[in-house]
């Protein structure tokens, strides 16, 4: 599938990707051909494949929770917008 110089620029504009002129031809070959692999791995038969909810055996791969060092209150608010005594300031949301 061969794409148009105006759809990659459609594209990039929805990525909101600022893309030279050369940049936009250079994309417009690779996403062609990727269109095209995708187009012919769809004409593959797979009739005969059961569905697998997953590809790769599943595992947990989370850490046991131990406790750890507290990060300390300064450290924590150091960066936050708006921070006063230690607390950060949000603005109050009263529902009705």
């Amino acid at each position: 599938m061969k794409l148009t110089i105006a759809e990659v620029r459609h594209v990039a504009e929805l990525a909101k990707l600022e893309l030279s002129d050369e940049e936009i031809n250079h994309y417009a070959v690779q996403l062609s051909a990727i269109l095209d692999y995708a187009e012919q791995i769809q004409g593959v038969d797979t009739s005969s494949v059961p569905p697998t909810p997953y590809v790769l055996p599943l595992h947990n791969v989370m850490r046991d929770d131990t406790l750890g060092e507290c990060l300390p209150n300064e450290a924590a608010v150091a960066n936050a917008a708006d921070a006063k005594n230690g607390y950060f300031r949000v603005r109050a949301i009263f529902e009705e």
